[in-house]
This record gives structure tokens, sequence and C-alpha cells, in this order.
């Protein structure tokens, strides 16, 4: 699936999409220079726009799209943006959807401050809209996201994560805000808590598929299509689930082997060698199975709601999410 396909389920509500790109590129105005100029460069670096999409299908299917709908999916944009920039800073990336990041451009300093400034301005435009219950959720994944961060760095130090751990830091990392977007989204249109807990849950299952297929695409994916070096992972010695797999599938001795290499992946052939092993000993295959459970769990989350078009581009929202190739 593609992007074609990605057109195709936005085309569900595309007159609502495009209200809230206007109203986000609004949000993100200052009348101060510098930060007004950052805040045009972040519109071109164009995303999926993946969370926006979630909360306005999700109050869609829930009821109808207002005011609070579309408050609700720019401050999940902002916060997710913010994130993004803070993560660049923390890993050093110079690259952000195929443009020079914000750290690369106008350094640390600017993009923490900035990362900061848009945090501040997703929660104070929840204020003033008095969703103090968006605060409530958006605050936990805020938490949840950052201890999901902390958990991969300790883990990473020591290169000992298991399964459990895999699954912890994923939900925290990534999961949680596209949860958060589900439940913000249906929050804004019902107050069946039936309905919101059913699409927390489609949207916490949507998260950990999205990202086992990030995790994929980085022992399989190409440059010029993903925008990201294969291998990334294993450079910031980051233990994935094809990996992990392949690695509990091996004795030890190959198994200390591999770590090793993993450790020293800058060394000639040994990010190459690492790829190879996973992909060899079924790392890739049995991700890609993980990735399609957790895709049918989402799916399986929305039989409380009576088919339809909206209904039905969720459904290819995960179909998308666990074919996609960047």
């Amino acid at each position: 699936m593609n992007k074609k396909n990605l057109n195709e389920i936005s085309s569900v509500i595309s007159t609502e999409l495009d209200i809230f790109s206007e109203k986000y590129k609004q949000s993100l105005r200052s009348n101060v220079g510098l930060v007004d100029l950052v805040t045009k460069y972040i519109m071109k670096q164009k995303g999926k726009k993946i969370r926006p999409l979630l909360v306005l299908l999700s109050a869609k299917l829930c009821g109808s799209i207002d005011e609070r709908t579309y408050r609700g999916a720019t401050l999940v944009e902002i916060l997710h943006t913010a994130t993004l920039i803070h993560d660049d800073v923390v890993d050093n990336a110079d690259k952000r959807r195929g443009l020079p990041s914000i750290n690369a451009v106008w350094k640390n300093k600017i993009s923490v401050l900035m990362g900061d400034y848009l945090l501040s301005k997703g929660l104070m435009l929840a204020v003033d809209g008095d969703d103090f219950d968006f605060l409530r959720v958006i605050t936990n994944a805020v938490k949840r996201m950052s201890e999901g961060e902390l958990l991969q760095i300790s883990k990473t130090r020591k290169l000992n994560i298991d399964y459990d751990a895999y699954y912890r830091i994923i939900s925290d990392k990534t999961a949680s805000l596209l949860s958060t977007c589900c439940e913000i989204g249906a929050r804004s249109a019902t107050q069946s808590e039936e309905e919101i807990k059913a699409l927390r849950e489609y949207g916490e299952n949507f998260g950990i598929a999205f990202q086992i297929r990030d995790d994929i695409l980085d022992y399989t994916g190409n440059f010029n299509v993903f925008g990201k070096t294969p291998g990334t992972d294993i450079k910031e010695k980051k233990i994935t689930l094809p990996l992990l797999y392949a690695l509990n599938e091996a004795n030890d001795k190959i198994k200390k082997e591999i770590l090793s290499k993993v450790k020293s992946s800058s060394r000639k052939n040994n990010l190459s060698d690492v790829i190879n092993f996973v992909v060899d000993n079924g790392g890739i295959e049995y991700a890609d199975k993980i990735a399609k459970e957790f895709a049918a769990e989402a799916k399986s989350r929305l039989s409380i709601f009576p088919g339809g078009e909206t209904r039905g581009a969720l459904e290819k929202l995960l179909d998308f999410v666990v074919d996609r190739k960047k």
C-alpha cells in the first residue's frame, strides 16, 4: 500500500483535513520573528499526518467532527512535532522528512527552545478551550513517551533487552501518542466510555504495529524511499524485534558474536553481518507476522461500531501501516 492508498483513506475526511491544516498553521504563528521563521520551516517538513487523521476519523466514527475535534487534532500534532524536534537533538539527526533538521539549521539551543515553545502552545490551546480531559490524556502520553525513551537508553547501554522490555518501550514511545489521538477524537464526539475505550485500544495496537513495521524497515528499507539509512538502529545499538527474535533463536556462541558486532557496528562489515544474520534467521518474517497480529487486534476493537466508510478507512489505515515501504 502506497501514498495513493493513504490519499484514498484521507478522502473520507478531505474537507475536514483541509480545515485542520489551516487551523494547525494558524496555531503555530508567533509575533517573535525567529519563532515564526522556524515554524514556517517546520510546515515545509510534510509528514503523513497519521495522527490528525486518527483524531478526525475517530471523532467521525463516534458522531461528528467539531471545533473541539480540531483543537484535539492540533494539540496532538503540535505535541508530535515538539517531540520530533527534541528527538533530533537527542539523536544528533541532521535530516527530517528529506530536509535538514531544525538542529542542523539552527543548532541545538534553538531546537530545544522551539520544542518547549510548541509544547506550551499545545497545552495553552487545550486550556483556552477548557479541554481538561484532553490535558489528562495528553500529559499521560508525554509521561509514557519519556519513560519509553529512558528505558530504551538504559537497555541500549547494557544490550540486555528482552521481549517484555521491547514491547514496553514501543508501547510507551510510539503507541501512547497514537492511542491518545484516537481517544481524544472519540472524547470530542461522544461520552460513551465503551466507544472511547475501544478506540483507545485500537490506537494502542495500531501504534505497536506501526513501530514494528518501522523496525523492519530499518533492515529492509531503501534510503531513497525510506529517507533513513538501513541499519540506523543497529548503529545506535537498539535491539528491535527482528534482531531480538534472531538472537533468541541462535546458540550462545553466535549470540555473543552478533552482540559484539552490534557493539562495534561502525567497523567494516559488522553492520552488514548483523543485517544478514537477522534476514537469514527469520527475524524479518517473524516481526512482520507480529505486526500483522497487532493490526488484526486493532481491527477487532472496531467491531462495536457499524460498518461504513469511516470504519473502513480506519481498517485500511492499518493495512497501510503494516504494508508501507517508508
